[in-house]
């Protein structure tokens, strides 16, 4: 991916710390602002028909509607996102995950103005599958008591998403494609080869274990 190397170089200076801890801060302030004035979200929100009458914050602020009304999953969300942000700075560098982030907004922006509206849902499930695919064998707790491994929580998501895809309608399915681009980005050849290369270690594990039993 030398174009990446080559922006890097040029704009590395432009790259934000420490991001997914200042868009979920946002989150949360929205979600407490929200409790207050209860239209908010719909002000921020990313609207095609809005944007057209010259409301172009939405095209920022839609980062920042929370991904929930419940106050408990909300901080189990929020903090969630961090630890997904802060895992991809450590593999990426602050440059490629800005570049990752941006490249999924400006795919959840397309999407709006295909099909009217557009979230930030696809957008923040993109940095979960990048996520499990550098950490895959990462342990989280599910209900805060059973360990399950993120890579089998990715699987689940992506068989659902795909369910959503293929019987969803088209503006379900733009959604889907478009603020998912930046995964295509960023893993279509090198993530196949990595699927690869990961099913094999599985079957010689198992093997192993065959053997030694």
């Amino acid at each position: 991916m030398t174009w990446i190397d080559r922006l890097e170089r040029r704009a590395r200076r432009l790259a934000v710390p420490n991001l997914m801890f200042f868009i979920s801060g946002g989150m949360l302030l929205v979600y407490l602002l929200s409790l207050l004035f209860p239209h908010l979200t719909g002000l921020l929100s990313l609207d095609r028909a809005a944007l057209f009458r010259g409301q172009v914050w939405r095209l920022l602020t839609f980062l920042f509607v929370p991904p929930t009304t419940s106050p408990l999953w909300i901080l189990f969300q929020l903090y969630f996102n961090c630890l997904l942000g802060r895992g991809l700075e450590q593999q990426w560098g602050v440059f490629r995950f800005n570049l990752y982030y941006l490249c999924g907004m400006v795919g959840a922006i397309l999407a709006a103005l295909l099909t009217g509206y557009g979230t930030n849902n696809y957008l923040n499930l993109s940095l979960f599958f990048a996520f499990a695919a550098f950490y895959p064998d990462y342990k989280l707790l599910i209900f805060f008591i059973l360990p399950v491994k993120i890579k089998y929580l990715a699987i689940l998501d992506g068989v659902l998403y795909l369910l959503g895809f293929v019987f969803g309608t088209w503006a379900s399915r733009a959604a889907i494609l478009l603020s998912l681009v930046n995964v295509v980005i960023f893993f279509g050849g090198s993530g196949l080869a990595r699927l690869k290369t990961q099913m094999g270690y599985w079957k010689t594990r198992r093997n192993f274990r065959k053997y030694m039993k």
